[in-house]
Order: structure tokens, then C-alpha cells, then sequence
């Protein structure tokens, strides 16, 4: 996410770190590079000049040029006006009744039949009761993955199937919704390849008929300054109340979140972060901000590790350490938390200074967390109980049940004592 544009902006913040006084012309120069960075990006070039003359202002200020660190508090301005570009805070869902109904729009391909599964999930941790309903009468295909998606969820799904009326189906989903007790509705609709205006005349009568409490466009976020386009347009027609990016886990420029609310005026409030259910999060344009500019996400890291991380067994875990009783089984128990918080190179990237090692993060092996595993539940319940017994004949073993080679068992156990040991000190110094 972003990896692109966070590598150049962390060179021009080198620089700028090593301003000793500052004037019209180093700053030029420094948001020259910032501006190359940028529509480099894919961001709108208007959205671009506006942004750099905000900062060009503020950085010229009587209180930049008398600061004792100067290269620093034009960061700062560039990070606050950042945070301002993006939507200064995170905006929430606004319900005015019961049921409550959203309505998901976007073109084909952008992700809102996935994205309605996962926002279904977001709002039942919400304690919500929500429907999903299918409103893509041309496409089969999306309500049979929206059923199924609903099924995974345990989430209900109204689905008319040859009924070719909108109205029809989302009428039929509000007597559905009223007789089973469910107190949300979120219509994934059609899309097209492109904007065309039986699609649009069509999503206005919905919207004339359900009257959501919110209209969300789903943007691919690797669509660049296309998704402005679309977002104009579709908030024209529909009104939208705000957006959702998907796909920023492997969109390497960003140029769409940098551009969306600038252009609509509209929040982002949501973000898909992967293909799983749960790559799903409220889009905190601070927290955004501090990920573009490479200075990590440390609260939303910690949000995953509660949400994933039992906290009875992280104690145990930790007790078990300090006391040199950490086996294998535990340490699979822990990776396995960790490995549902998400892909291993997401989650370092959430760590301040992470950036500066962009080149290892690159080269991060996710296999390398699946072979451990692997080599891991090759081992009897005694082994892993206790590994100074795995002798050669045992490694053999294992390395041929895990697919992996007797190497690959040293190397593990060589960390696992190291580990145990550093655990062992650090526990004796407290």
C-alpha cells in the first residue's frame, strides 16, 4: 500500500530533516519532489497544486523559519495537511430509523459484493442485525457469491431469483426484514464497466424507493484518477454520502485515497485492506496519513492484536516465558494469532521506522510463517513438549512429514532456544 509513493516521500523527508534554516528556495525545491511524488501517484493534479500551496504557505510562516527545527515542522505541516486532504476524521455510518439501509454502489469489478459481505461483518461486531440483499438482477453470478459470502457470515441474504424488477426485490427485502427482526439492510447493486445512464436512472429509483441513510460508492483503489471521475459522476446522479477503497493491500501508488474526498467532499469511511472478510477497517485519515508518510499505524496494529489476541492466553504466554516453560505448541498458538491479524509485511509496516527497511520488508517470505507451521504440527504432542529430545532420526521425520529439510528444523529450534533464552534474562533483570 503506498509503497511507491512512501519510499519517495521518505527520501524528500531526509532532506528536509537536515534544513538548518529555511527560505523560499529549499522549500521549493523539497515540495517540487513532493509534487513529482504525488502525480507520480496517480493523484489529480488539481488536488496536487492546492495541497502544495497550502503547505508552501504554512511553511514560510514566521514560526517555521524561527523554529529551532525547521525540517521538522514543515513534516509536520506536510503530515497535517495530509491528514486535512484525507478527511480529518473518521466519519461513521448515520442511521435515522429502523431498518437502517445502505446502498452499495460503483462500477463492475470495483468490489462491492465483497465489500458488502465485509461491511455486513463489520456492523454485526456492531451488534447490528444485517440483511443482505441481492439488487443485481443482470449478473447471476454476484448473487450466487453474495449468498455464499452470507452463508460464511451466518448473515441472512434476500435473493429473488429471475425477478428482473429492483423495486420488486427491495420491497420484498423490507417485508423479509420486518418479519425476521432484522434492523439493517445493505443492497449490493448493479454495476457496469462504465457509467451509463440506465444504470444511473435505475440506482435513482432505488434510491427513491428505500431512502438509505447512507450511499457508499466502492472505488478500486488502484484506479488512480479514474475514480475521481466515477465519483463525480455518481454523486451527481446519487448523492453519495461516502466511499469505500478497496484493494489498497496491493495498490503500490494511492493516488485515488489522495484524491477522493478533496474532489467529492465526501468521506472515506471505509477500507479494504485484502481479500479476506475481516480485511476490513474505518478509514482514519490520521492514522492514513502517518502510513503514506512511513511513520506507522501503531494504534490500528494494536486494535488488530485485540481483536485477534485472547488476552487470558497472552498472559499465559507471557507468565510461561518468564518462567522458561514456553513450548512449541504455545508458539504456535501465538503465530497463528498473528497470522490472522494479517499478512506479516502489513503488520511490520504499521511500525514507526519501518520505512527505512523498505528493502527487507520487500524481501519478507509470508511461506516462511506457513513452513514453520508446517515443521511444527510434523512433531508429536511430546516433541513439541519438549524439543531437546528431537535427535537426527526425528528431524528426518519431520522434515519429510512438513515437506521442508533437516536444515530448516535446526534453524527453527536454534531460534525457538535463543528466544527462550533472551525470555529467561529479561525476566531475571525485572
Amino acid at each position: 500500500m503506498f509503497d511507491s509513493l512512501t519510499g519517495k516521500l521518505q527520501n524528500v523527508f531526509r532532506n528536509l530533516r537536515g534544513l538548518g534554516k529555511i527560505s523560499e528556495e529549499n522549500v521549493s525545491d523539497s515540495l517540487r519532489e513532493v509534487r513529482m511524488a504525488l502525480l507520480d501517484a496517480d493523484v489529480n493534479f488539481k488536488v496536487v497544486k492546492d495541497f502544495l500551496d497550502r503547505i508552501k504557505e504554512k511553511s514560510l510562516g514566521q514560526e517555521v523559519i524561527q523554529s529551532v527545527h525547521p525540517g521538522q515542522q514543515i513534516i509536520k505541516i506536510i503530515h497535517d495537511e495530509l491528514v486535512g486532504l484525507l478527511g480529518s476524521a473518521n466519519a461513521g455510518l448515520e442511521f435515522r430509523g429502523t431498518p437502517g439501509v445502505l446502498m452499495m454502489v460503483g462500477l463492475h469489478g470495483s468490489g462491492k459484493t465483497t465489500s458488502s459481505a465485509k461491511l455486513a461483518r463489520w456492523l454485526q461486531k456492531q451488534d447490528r442485525k444485517p440483511m443482505l440483499v441481492g439488487a443485481d438482477v443482470y449478473r447471476p453470478a454476484a448473487m450466487d457469491q453474495l449468498e455464499k459470502l452470507g452463508q460464511q457470515l451466518g448473515v441472512p441474504v434476500f435473493i429473488q431469483r429471475g425477478e428482473t424488477d429492483v423495486l420488486a426485490i427491495a420491497r420484498g427485502a423490507r417485508e423479509q426484514a420486518a418479519a425476521t427482526g432484522r434492523d439493517l439492510l445493505i443492497f449490493d447493486t448493479a454495476g457496469r464497466l462504465q457509467i451509463d445512464e440506465p444504470l444511473v436512472q435505475e440506482l435513482v429509483r432505488l434510491r427513491d424507493l428505500v431512502r438509505p441513510d447512507e450511499i457508499l460508492l466502492v472505488v478500486d483503489a488502484a484506479t488512480g484518477q479514474e475514480a475521481v471521475n466515477v465519483a463525480t459522476h455518481f454523486d451527481k446522479a446519487l448523492q453519495i454520502t461516502g466511499s469505500i477503497l478497496t484493494k489498497l493491500d496491493g495498490d503500490a501508488r494511492g493516488g485515488a485515497a489522495l484524491s477522493l474526498k478533496a474532489v467529492t467532499q465526501k468521506p472515506i469511511k471505509f477500507a479494504g485492506m485484502g481479500e479476506k472478510l475481516e480485511d476490513f477497517e474505518p478509514f482514519h485519515p490520521e492514522r492514513m496519513a502517518s502510513r503514506i508518510l512511513g511513520m506507522g499505524d501503531v494504534v490500528s496494529l494494536v486494535e488488530r492484536a485485540q481483536e485477534q489476541v485472547n488476552e487470558e492466553d497472552a498472559a499465559e504466554a507471557a507468565a510461561k516465558l518468564a518462567k522458561g516453560q514456553f513450548t512449541l505448541d504455545d508458539f504456535l498458538k501465538q503465530m497463528r494469532a498473528l497470522r490472522r491479524m494479517g499478512p506479516m509485511k502489513q503488520l511490520l509496516g504499521m511500525l514507526p521506522g519501518m520505512g527505512a527497511v523498505k528493502d527487507q520488508l520487500d524481501n519478507f517470505d509470508e511461506r516462511e510463517m506457513v513452513r514453520i507451521e508446517a515443521i511444527i504440527q510434523s512433531m508429536t504432542p511430546q516433541e513439541r513438549r519438549r524439543p531437546e529430545i528431537l535427535d537426527g532420526s526425528r528431524r528426518r521425520r519431520i522434515a519429510a512429514g512438513s515437506g521442508t529439510t533437516p536444515a530448516d528444523i535446526n534453524q527453527l529450534m536454534n531460534q525457538f532456544t535463543q528466544m527462550q533464552k533472551m525470555m529467561k534474562q529479561y525476566s531475571a533483570m525485572l
